[in-house]
Parts: C-alpha cells; structure tokens; sequence
C-alpha cells in the first residue's frame, strides 16, 4: 500500500509541474510566435535571426515563470548558476528550431508566412521536450531540505 501511495504523490506532483511548466510555457509560445513573426514578416529580417531574438525574449519571461513559480520549491542554487544553464539550455533547444526552419526555408524552399509558422511550431514543440526534461534534471534541482509554505517575516526573529 505504501508503494501505491508514494507512486500517486510522485504522479501528482509530475502531473502539477507538467501543467505549470506547460501554462508558462504557452505564454512563452505566444511570445515567441508573435516575435518571430513581428520581426520576419513585420521588420522582414531572416528566418534564422528572427527565431533568435524572438527566442531570446520568450526564454527570459520563461526562465523567470518558470523560476518564481513552476519550480519555485526547488533548490535555488544561485541565481547566476540557473541563469547560465538556463540559456546554455535554452541555445540548445533553439537549435532544433533552427534546424527545423533552415531545413523548411533553404532545403524545401518553402518560405511564404505559414510554412515558416509550421515550422516555428515544430521547432519549438521538439525544444520543449528538451527542456522540460533539462530543466529538471540540471537548472532546478530537487530541494535537499522542505521548503517552507510560508516564509518568516522580515524582522523576526527565529529560534535555531
């Protein structure tokens, strides 16, 4: 019985970070999208430019969310720490994006608006598995002790 029980809190915890991480993330996918369209198709730089700067705003509201509120119980091991494995990560996943629209636009030759979105969407699809898997096991890690519901007053003085 106690297998089961554990299994269930494993599974629900899971299931309550999937859906905050998925909640932050299809803000970032918003932000992302009218980005890259904002500078493809309004300011009329390249496909591969526009993925990086729209990917550069959309990962910096992501990392916040995802720091304050998706994985806000655990370890904060320092904010450079998590900034940097963050955007290494993050750089990573934006290579499956790359790589999704360079192939699109300059293998398939399809460079009209929707084939550059289906191809943004894929992109950012196949990047989101890599993070949300990265994320866990390297940027917000486990917490080693419980993180307290609510935290103590400025001022007040605790007894250890």
């Amino acid at each position: 019985m106690d297998f089961a029980k554990r299994l269930y809190e494993r599974f629900a915890s899971l299931v309550h970070e999937l859906a905050k991480f998925g909640s932050i993330g299809a803000i970032a996918f918003v932000i992302d999208t009218g980005a890259y369209n904002l500078f493809l198709l309004g300011v009329g730089l390249g496909p591969l430019t526009s993925k990086v700067f729209a990917t550069t705003i959309s990962a910096t509201f992501a990392y916040l969310g995802n720091r304050y509120w998706t994985f806000r119980h655990r370890e904060q091991s320092g904010l450079g720490r998590e900034y940097f494995l963050f955007f290494l990560l993050n750089g990573i996943a934006l290579l499956f994006g790359l790589l999704v629209i360079g192939f699109t636009t300059y293998t398939l030759h399809l460079d009209d608006g929707l084939s550059a979105n289906i191809a943004n969407i894929i992109g950012v699809g196949l990047g989101t598995l890599f993070r949300f898997w990265s994320y866990k096991k390297w940027v917000f890690l486990e917490a080693t002790e419980p993180i307290p519901v609510e935290l103590p007053e400025a001022g007040v003085k605790q007894d250890r």
